[in-house]
């Protein structure tokens, strides 16, 4: 290849493995891999602030493409104490990602020098694995191998540290060829094992979820779960990963959960979870499938063969990427279990709890969210960051493909919004929308500037209630009237987009957001619409004065 700095060494090699976009805030500690990326024809986009660097770059490892792992570029000390919030993203979500970080001169290392740090202890328990490349010429295997380690397994976040010097140095060095991909096993004697316990159970549950799905996994667990006549829910913020219009979803085991859905799986006899790590979201806190003693049998097909024991002991436990396997389990031929009766009564739990119901208010966010549901393309993109909000859309929109539903299931407060710069760059011809409450928008709304820089031209609807609404919900049951640190004094979000350069606009009552959003959409802008909501609607069943009263009564 001739003599090449390390800059662009490292370029190259990422070329070489199909990364098309990396997000970054420049710094002066990877100035050789910024000119080598120069050349290389893959995009730069640079973020305002390391957090929203990290969270674009997990979520394009979300939606996939390239090289299979979003890549995000920051520089060290600082740089890396900013961007770890997207890496605990990467690392809950189990989203392939990797993040290079600038680092001084190998000579100066362990003086505390200019930003030092040591990467290796520092993010040690954070991500899945993390290095310094010390020697130039080694900077392919290196790169070849974190984005192996990022998709393998439980997919999550890699971090390479560049030294400066050794990044600058020049060596002779060919780039390597594409890691090799893995072989598809035969999975049809695992799906006969899982069937023999399906074909014992009276009320079996499915719970789908877990990283690297994809439309064609999602059609394929519809198939299966319609040929079986079983009841599919999905995972936390893990929607889309069935068509929501199907007579086999139940809906999602998240935040918020329908209670009748929660009831399910207490009475389930067989849980078949693929994919999903069985956390404590989907089990309400572990109260709904004891640890000690789930009184569920558990059937846990899950990549990584260390997880399904970790809390829950399994009747059976099948170390397979949910993805490869559901077509050896859409190939059953049907158990006649006798479920169908089971499976229907679910669905119309769903059915029910998917019917808007009235919160308090001129403005209505049930009906915004309601209509969004049914007036987006199938392909368009929700995004969300944490908050009580997000209840809304979990509860009433029905997504209807893979890789429509981009939200942390980390929790995350300010996700949304740069997650949704990266989806719409990923995909510039679907309609993203991000859904943000105002603190939670707040975190990240400086990534504006990116948007419009870039032509990233989302609709972002900031619930405007004055607080910190999730929060304010606990004060209210545990402290009730004893409101400390959770109000919020807010800007006004539609001049703030329109001094960006996008579009802005402010809407108090229902009738009124259809024109607004409509307008948004023909601007060709980034946009921000202020929905200005009631302070009492606290979530999608409870309203504040009734969670005061609640705790009060309880007192």
């Amino acid at each position: 290849m001739g003599m090449r700095h390390g800059g662009q060494i490292l370029a190259a090699q990422l070329a070489r493995l199909g990364v098309e976009r990396v997000f970054s805030v420049p710094g002066e500690s990877f100035l050789a891999a910024l000119d080598g990326l120069r050349d290389s024809g893959i995009e730069i986009i640079t973020g305002r602030h390391e957090g929203g660097v990290a969270m674009m770059a997990e979520a394009a490892g979300k939606l996939g493409g390239g090289a299979g792992a979003g890549v995000g570029f920051v520089t060290r000390g600082p740089g890396l104490s900013n961007a770890m919030a997207g890496l605990h993203v990467a690392r809950q979500d189990s989203t392939p990602m990797v993040l290079f970080v600038g680092q001084i001169e190998r000579g100066h290392r362990d003086r505390e020098a200019f930003q030092e740090v040591n990467y290796r202890a520092v993010l040690g328990p954070f991500v899945k694995w993390v290095a310094e490349i010390d020697q130039t010429e080694r900077i392919p295997e290196y790169v070849n191998r974190a984005f192996a380690l990022a998709r393998s397994g439980r997919p999550g976040p890699v971090v390479l540290a560049l030294p400066e010097d050794m990044l600058a140095a020049e060596a002779d060095v060919p780039d390597l060829a594409a890691p090799v991909r893995r072989a598809t096993a035969d999975w049809a004697p695992a799906a006969r094992d899982i069937a023999e316990h399906l074909s014992r159970a009276e009320r079996p549950l499915v719970l789908a979820g877990g990283p690297l799905w994809s439309q064609q996994a999602a059609r394929t667990l519809a198939s299966f779960a319609e040929r079986q006549a079983l009841p599919v829910a999905t995972g936390f913020r893990r929607q889309d990963y069935i068509d929501n219009r199907h007579p086999a979803f139940v809906g999602d085991l998240g935040v918020g959960a329908n209670p009748r859905l929660a009831a399910r799986l207490r009475e389930a006899d067989l849980l078949l979870v693929l994919g999903s790590r069985l956390g404590d979201i989907e089990t309400a806190g572990y109260t709904l499938l004891d640890p000690r003693a789930p009184g569920t049998a558990i059937v846990h097909v899950h990549a990584s063969p260390d997880e399904p024991a970790t809390t829950y002991a399994p009747r059976l436990a099948v170390a397979a990427p949910a993805p490869e396997i559901l077509p050896a389990l859409a190939a059953l031929e049907p158990l006649g279990g006798g479920w169908s009766g089971w499976a229907a009564e679910a669905r119309g739990e769903y059915e029910a709890w998917n019917t808007p119901a009235q919160t308090p208010g001129a403005l209505k966010l049930e009906q915004v969210v309601h209509r969004l549901s049914q007036t987006l393309p199938d392909d368009a993109i929700l995004t969300n960051g944490a908050g009580n909000f997000a209840g809304w859309l979990h509860r009433y929109f029905r997504y209807r493909r893979h890789g429509t539903q981009l939200a942390p299931t980390s929790g995350s407060m300010g996700y949304g919004f740069p997650a949704a710069i990266a989806a719409k760059l990923a995909r510039p011809g679907a309609t993203v929308v991000c859904l943000a409450g105002d603190g939670d928008f707040q975190m990240t709304l400086n990534e504006l500037s990116t948007a419009v820089q870039y032509g990233a031209a989302v609709v972002v609807l900031v619930v405007n209630n004055g607080r910190y609404g999730t929060i304010r919900m606990h004060q209210e049951k545990h402290y009730p009237g004893r409101v400390s640190g959770t109000d919020l004094h807010n800007p006004d979000f539609a001049a703030l987009a329109r001094a960006y350069g996008g579009f802005g606009a402010r809407v108090e009552r229902t009738e009124d957001f259809e024109a607004a959003f409509d307008a948004a959409l023909a601007s060709g802008l980034p946009a921000v619409i202020d929905l200005v909501v009631d302070p009492e609607a606290l979530s999608t069943g409870q309203t504040l004065s009734g969670a005061r009263a609640a705790a009060l009564g309880n007192a």
